[in-house]
């Protein structure tokens, strides 16, 4: 599963196969706590992570979300630095 981002202690990262993974989705690590969010609406639907650390994540999701739709549908990964 390639690495998207790493920002403030979290890893971001996606399975690019998407017939096997629906909906479209991040994979965020943050020490021992995952939670899967929806790449079109940044919301967690899966997993347990602190309050602050799902916020940030969700504005990561906001704020690079069409690069994240064409990486699930196309299977090509890049790295997305943080902008706070």
């Amino acid at each position: 599963m390639p690495v998207i981002s790493r920002f403030h202690g979290i890893t971001i990262k996606m399975y690019l196969r998407q017939k096997e993974h629906n909906p479209p989705h991040v994979h965020a690590i943050y020490g021992n706590d995952i939670g899967l969010f929806d790449i079109r609406t940044g919301e967690m639907f899966e997993g347990d992570l602190p309050p602050k650390q799902r916020q940030m994540i969700a504005a990561f999701i906001q704020q690079n979300s069409t690069r994240l739709i064409e990486m699930w549908e196309t299977q090509k990964y890049e790295l997305i630095p943080w902008a706070a």
